[in-house]
């Protein structure tokens, strides 16, 4: 049987276990879903029929590359604002918060994000779990920090590990279900309640099958950091990177195959530094695969190139430019926006629109 939510003894020797008191095992599920605290006021979800969600992803370096691209997402909620944003994970780079009062929670989120007052709906990331190399996601208790910002910030939603968010939340136009996947692909998860067949993915499996059962929502989208497919550097789930596993991916394959692809129209990730827009494929059954994590960084064609490549037919692409998405929801149409930026000026320009549904 697997055992619940421990620290390791890397964690203890690391003196972090006072730090982690407390917090291990708050947000694992969202019935342990971690309270609002006193004086804080949460932005309300909206209720409007028509929506427009910001779509960005790995975006908490508090370079000048993210404010770039947050004075772009600005400037279009000013003059077309949006309801509510997807932040797709890897959330305070390198290496993800010490505490869930971390100082890097102001200065890689709050303070670039400064006037885009509404809901930021936020996924867990490789980078947001790291133990020792940036981005291992060997330290999984790590996350909690991040679910424990939850109770500390009007703007930061991430209540649980894993949780769906409805908006609005009586007779939704859409449900977002948010994923935590980080523990399919750790270079060594932290403890065997996180392990691929472990206690944690198996329930968080049950909800998601539970939970995309039951929505009655007219449109579905499951937000994930890691990809199914991505033409980026990191590639397709089972061949990340060209490494073997865990890091390679296979467990998360498996995964959306189990539970995913086909039992929604969309599927959101980040990761790759780049922003795609693929077309569905026999494999996805339907499902299209988006991804957007150029917010601070991007990646480049040469190393797509140096790692075999990946050729998934996409309606657009864009490995090395910095932008986020712009997702416009009606009862009847989904239609998305691509904004590429530029790094020096700040200046925002749409490069694609299409209606997707």
């Amino acid at each position: 049987m697997a055992r619940g939510p421990q620290l390791g003894r890397r964690e203890l020797m690391a003196g972090a276990a006072g730090v982690l008191a407390g917090v291990t095992l708050l947000g694992l599920s969202p019935a342990q879903a971690v309270p609002v605290a006193a004086g804080v006021t949460k932005f309300d979800v909206p209720t409007g029929g028509n929506l427009r969600i910001l779509v960005t992803g790995d975006a908490g370096s508090g370079t000048s590359t993210q404010w770039a691209v947050a004075n772009a997402a600005r400037e279009f909620h000013a003059r077309e604002p949006f309801s509510l944003a997807l932040g797709l994970g890897d959330n305070i780079y390198e290496s993800g918060p010490n505490d869930d009062h971390d100082v890097q929670f102001a200065s890689k989120f709050e303070l670039p994000n400064a006037g885009m007052d509404f809901r930021w709906v936020m996924v867990l990331g490789n980078h947001d779990n790291t133990l020792s190399k940036p981005g291992d996601g060997g330290w999984l208790e790590r996350g909690n920090f991040e679910v424990g910002y939850h109770a500390n910030s009007a703007h930061w939603w991430m209540p649980s590990r894993y949780y769906s968010q409805r908006v609005p939340e009586q007779n939704p136009l859409v449900e977002f279900f948010v994923l935590d996947l980080c523990p399919l692909a750790a270079h060594s998860p932290s403890d065997s309640y996180f392990a691929p067949d472990g206690q944690f993915m198996n329930e968080q499996a049950a909800w998601l099958d539970r939970a995309l059962t039951e929505s009655t929502a007219q449109w579905k989208f499951v937000c994930t950091h890691h990809p199914y497919l991505s033409n980026g550097p990191h590639g397709n789930a089972g061949r990340y990177d060209g490494l073997p596993d865990p890091v390679g991916g296979t467990h998360v394959k498996q995964f959306f195959e189990d539970h995913v692809l086909g039992r929604v129209p969309f599927l959101l990730s980040g990761h790759d530094h780049t922003l795609q827009v693929l077309e569905p494929t026999a494999a996805t059954k339907g499902t299209r695969q988006i991804v957007s994590g150029a917010a601070c960084k991007t990646s480049s064609a040469d190393k797509k190139a140096q790692r075999g490549g990946e050729n998934t037919a996409a309606l657009f692409e864009t490995l090395n430019e910095l932008g986020f998405m712009a997702l416009d929801l009606t009862p009847d149409t989904v239609n998305l926006r691509v904004v590429t930026v530029d790094p020096a000026t700040g200046v925002g320009s749409q490069v694609f629109d299409r209606r997707l549904a």
